[in-house]
């Protein structure tokens, strides 16, 4: 399975997106909560979904991984396909589609186009104890965007501690001092845990 692909942002869209990496131009189709998050730049990371059908091998691109994971619990319910899922995430930012989740909010999915009440209903019962609470997704947000945050708790985890409580420690160093390097978060974190 492709995990990312990083480089030249050659075709964008808010659908869809062309990357070239190493002389191979890779589709993408994309949300725009990630088309957002990419306007106006070159070149970037985008992590990926790969759908293998018999007509087709789809890729599915996402700026960070918390909106991939949230793709991949929404396609995980049944009646909710890559497409609806992408629609889903194009309608409602990742922070806000968790919130809608964990209160349950009906109205704010029945507004996205192509999802009914039903289909609605199924999502917020299936996804209701997988959404993690407000502050877990601060943390996923942090951890998923900031590159320093992911080596300085990978480092912590071979050093043996726990993640939840490495990402915590790390988590908490860079929201008070976000421009450390990746060995001043550790030498921090060793210090707190």
């Amino acid at each position: 399975m492709i995990e990312y692909i990083k480089g030249d942002i050659v075709e964008f869209a808010p659908a869809r997106m062309v990357m070239e990496c190493s002389g191979i131009g890779y589709e993408l189709h994309i949300s725009l909560n990630t088309y957002s998050a990419l306007s106006g730049k070159a070149n970037g990371r985008v992590y990926v979904y790969e759908v293998i059908r018999d007509d087709a091998h789809l890729l599915y691109g996402f700026a960070d991984k918390l909106e991939r994971e949230l793709f991949l619990m929404l396609i995980s319910v049944s009646g909710v396909g890559p497409n609806t899922a992408r629609m889903i995430l194009s309608s409602l930012p990742p922070a806000t589609l968790t919130e809608v989740i964990a209160t349950k909010n009906e109205a704010a999915l029945t507004a996205v186009k192509g999802i009914g009440l039903k289909t609605a209903q199924r999502i917020l019962i299936d996804l209701k104890n997988k959404v993690k609470p407000a502050e877990a997704i601060a943390l996923a947000t942090i951890m998923g965007t900031a590159p320093i945050a992911e080596e300085a708790v990978a480092a912590l985890v071979m050093l043996g501690f726990q993640k939840a409580a490495s990402q915590k420690a790390v988590v908490s160093i860079l929201k008070g001092s976000p421009a450390l390097t990746v060995e001043q978060v550790i030498k921090s974190a060793l210090r707190m845990l």
